[in-house]
């Protein structure tokens, strides 16, 4: 019971220092700020260039620890359910957002990084989910996805990332492309020997985007603390 109360105490306290820290930078000192363990309960320091704000955490001395993400070598990374790690391209605290690097396909194969681990896999019981407003291109897939609902024509927005450099192993096999919207699981994006084996993903696709406009990477969502 102590434990829940202190980390409801941590998340509140966090939020308000992160909040003073951005809006009020000149006029209010951190040190203004007087409660007990401060220093455990602060935003976690820097990664590298990158910011982390709260309730996202690097260690269990910032941050809320339930939303863990980690800073290796001064990357800041996403690990996955299942073990892969994925660069953090941005956050987004305002609106709870972050977005993640796509898995590279391996040169010359149409492989994606995180094959071995099935793709993109969230905990359930973590919160972060996969949002909305991401569109998800699947290549070299057997023919079982014609029976899905997803656009596997000649036009799909899979056949202009075949032309790119990292999409020329994929270009011929059969791809197909879809939002992933609320219908589908949040927690996954997957792929598999039999299935498709590479993937990728464009943030906020607009219809008629150049694909030198695309924003490549997956956005995923968190819920924010109570």
């Amino acid at each position: 019971m102590q434990s829940r109360h202190f980390n409801s105490f941590r998340v509140a306290y966090c939020l308000i220092n992160d909040h003073l820290h951005n809006i009020l930078p000149f006029t209010i000192s951190k040190a203004a700020v007087q409660v007990t363990q401060a220093s455990a309960l602060d935003a976690c320091p820097k990664c590298g260039s990158m910011e982390v704000p709260c309730p996202l955490s690097t260690s269990d001395n910032c941050g809320d620890p339930r939303y863990r993400i980690y800073c290796n070598n001064g990357v800041l990374e996403f690990l996955s359910s299942v073990g892969f790690y994925y660069k953090i391209l941005s956050i987004n605290p305002s609106a709870y957002k972050l977005v993640i690097e796509p898995p590279m396909i391996q040169k010359n194969t149409c492989y994606s990084s995180d094959l071995a681990f099935g793709g993109l896999k969230l905990s359930e019981n973590l919160p972060f989910n996969i949002s909305t407003h991401n569109t998800v291109m699947l290549f070299n897939c057997s023919e079982n996805i014609l029976l899905s609902p997803l656009n596997c024509s000649s036009t799909s927005f899979c056949r202009q990332f075949e032309a790119e450099q990292e999409g020329s192993g994929c270009k011929g096999t059969l791809c197909c492309h879809f939002l992933k919207d609320a219908s589908m699981t949040q927690y996954r994006i997957r792929v598999r020997v039999g299935g498709c084996t590479a993937y990728t993903s464009v943030v906020d696709m607009k219809p008629g985007d150049p694909i030198g406009a695309w924003n490549y990477g997956i956005e995923l969502q968190w819920v924010p603390p109570n």
